[in-house]
């Protein structure tokens, strides 16, 4: 991570020098501009110069408000602000729902935190809100700790089970296995979750190039390549966020297989879009 006194700016080819200074030369110039235009590196560079001082949830709203995105959670009045939380989505695009769950959770409770993948940790301008995990190795210890307190906490938590945003299989678009970490997590820490959906897609070809990189056999995922230009698409669109009725810990704790938990509440998420 950079230090904290440098201004933030994204700089495609001086990543590449960083990584690996002998590829770097070898690259053309044909691809490097391929590579910025694809992360959007004019418009990413814009949004951190204008807004990147700003607290991490009006970062958010300030970066939506510029891609002119607008969004509603339905139901999620209906829950006590003084109820503990666990939120529970599926993930349709791999970081922007994220964003705009946590602007709407935040509006209804004060405050939020979203559990991602450590290597978000480099999005200077979120850090505060993000709780890491190691999705490659063992956790470290301030990891480790880091999640305990969030946890022990009163402050909500949003989570996307899934891992990795949706895929499309046999032509249907939906999240891969959810796995059962989150309904242990709920368990420990006594919060109830509420299960939540979102209505969208991604392009046809991020979904094309998926299959096309598992039929290959290549464990790289490529296509989260093209993430920046898929939540650059969605300009000017409005989603809508459908949150569900709370789950009791202790009816998670009734003695079911926190694996059984898992499937039964991404069945409801699901169900949540009719």
């Amino acid at each position: 991570m950079a230090s904290s006194d440098k201004p933030l700016k994204v700089d495609v080819a001086q990543v590449l020098r960083d990584k690996n200074p002998t590829l770097a030369r070898l690259t053309p110039g044909l691809l490097i501009r391929y590579l910025r235009r694809i992360v959007h590196e004019d418009e990413v560079n814009y949004v951190l110069t204008h807004f990147s001082h700003l607290p991490p949830v009006d970062f958010v709203r300030a970066t939506l408000g510029y891609m002119q995105i607008t969004y509603e959670a339905h139901g999620l009045g209906r829950l006590d602000p003084a109820g503990r939380y666990l939120f529970a989505s599926n993930h349709p695009f791999g970081g922007m729902d994220g964003m705009m769950l946590a602007a709407e959770v935040s509006a209804r409770f004060g405050d939020v935190r979203l559990v991602v993948n450590d290597l978000l940790m480099h999005l200077r301008p979120l850090a505060p809100i993000f709780v890491p995990v190691n999705k490659h190795g063992r956790q470290s210890s301030a990891y480790a700790e880091a999640m305990r307190r969030t946890f022990d906490s009163a402050v909500p938590v949003i989570t996307f089970p899934a891992g990795l945003c949706s895929r499309r299989r046999k032509g249907v678009v939906r999240d891969l296995c959810w796995k059962p970490s989150f309904v242990k997590k709920a368990i420990e820490s006594k919060r109830d979750i509420v299960p939540v959906h979102f209505d969208g897609r991604l392009s046809d070809f991020f979904y094309r190039l998926a299959n096309l990189r598992t039929r290959l056999g290549i464990k790289a995922n490529i296509e989260m390549l093209y993430l920046a230009d898929e939540m650059f698409a969605q300009h000017g669109r409005h989603f809508d966020i459908t949150v569900g009725d709370p789950i009791g810990w202790q009816r998670l704790a009734d003695g079911t297989p926190a694996r059984t938990w898992a499937l039964r509440i991404e069945e409801i998420a699901y169900g949540l879009k009719k």
